[in-house]
């Protein structure tokens, strides 16, 4: 198998691992791809960028009251 993160995956094709990547395993190495985007277009001042791993994605939420998101707009 191949070890990321201190994790053994089984050799093929892994659909997610812990840190959210998409993984590929073979004897010759291992080539893993994100899940998620992180946005770079919302508003900055008033927003913050918290990593939500249960759904392997980026929440924007506003400083003042993280109950509440914000409009994100664009994402890379």
């Amino acid at each position: 198998g191949c070890i990321l993160d201190g994790k053994l995956y089984p050799f093929g094709e892994i659909a997610r691992t812990d840190n959210c990547f998409r993984c590929s395993c073979s004897q010759e190495a291992m080539q893993c791809c994100s899940l998620f985007h992180t946005p770079t277009g919302y508003d900055k001042k008033s927003c913050k960028v918290i990593f939500n791993k249960k759904s392997c994605d980026y929440d924007v939420v506003q400083k003042s009251d993280p109950s509440k998101e914000c409009f994100v707009y664009s994402r890379v």
